[in-house]
């Protein structure tokens, strides 16, 4: 007996008591953009309270209290964490990756929900660390290397998310069979370029220390911060990468489904 279009809907609709439908989860956005959206105005509310009451002067017994404390505590957390997570997603890894297309669909719609709320925060972070850093300069003209708008931005903000995108870049490489037997560039350029900010920092201090103490921000000593910024347009083409594959498995989803219908 024929089945109609709508029975076949109908049908597949009703399946999903017994097998989760695949779609973006709301809801891990929501977490990811809350836990983030804590840290943020945790850290925000830390500057405000304490930059120009304790973080004007390198050289005062508070400001190696209040800031280089903290210095000092990210940059130990932040690379051990880091290490351990890309160490037990590596050592973790599956010999051989089996997956049906219906999981793996489900995996790249949670990471497209993971990425959902780290899109929301990224503008927010970048507006908080980067533009205060540059105005923190513009109203205090430099004084040393470190301030508390650098401890936030060059030592929290680039290197957690570093470590963060090193964890989940190694994750899907060794946990998605399309990402498996290959590398994706437009990944990798965007974690190369968060992580030559790090020396590009060192090289910018170093001019301004010796022949560049004005804060311009079209200096040619800054323009290495823009050129690596725009790596961060390498997620553009690792959506677009996933979402290819999102539309191959959403018709292999569907086809079987289909089949297993109308063959019962």
């Amino acid at each position: 007996m024929a089945i109609t279009a709508e029975e076949l809907s109908d049908n597949l609709s009703g399946r999903e008591s017994n097998e989760e439908v695949a779609k973006v989860s709301w809801k891990t956005s929501l977490i990811a953009l809350l836990v983030g959206g804590v840290v943020i105005s945790a850290y925000r509310w830390y500057q405000n309270e304490y930059s120009f009451s304790m973080g004007l002067d390198y050289f005062e017994p508070e400001f190696a209290t209040y800031w280089m404390s903290l210095f000092y505590t990210q940059m130990t957390l932040i690379p051990i964490l880091g290490a351990i997570g890309c160490a037990y997603v590596w050592f973790t890894r599956p010999e051989e990756v089996t997956m049906t297309p219906h999981d793996e669909l489900k995996w790249y719609l949670m990471i497209i929900s993971v990425l959902g709320g780290a899109g929301v925060l990224a503008p927010i972070g970048a507006m908080l660390f980067m533009e205060s850093d540059a105005a923190w300069h513009q109203v205090t003209i430099r004084d040393t290397d470190f301030t508390p708008t650098h401890i936030g931005l060059f030592y929290f903000a680039i290197p957690a998310v570093l470590a963060a995108g090193a964890i989940g870049f190694l994750w899907v490489h060794t946990r998605m069979p399309d990402f498996r037997n290959r590398v994706s560039f437009n990944f990798a350029l965007l974690l190369g370029g968060f992580f030559l900010i790090m020396p590009n920092l060192g090289f910018n201090e170093w001019g301004h220390t010796f022949f560049y103490a004005e804060e311009l921000f079209a200096a040619p000593i800054h323009w290495g911060f823009v050129t690596l910024g725009w790596a961060v347009f390498g997620i553009g083409g690792f959506i677009v990468q996933m979402l290819g594959r999102v539309a191959k498995l959403t018709r292999v989803v569907y086809k079987q489904e289909s089949e297993e219908i109308l063959t019962n």
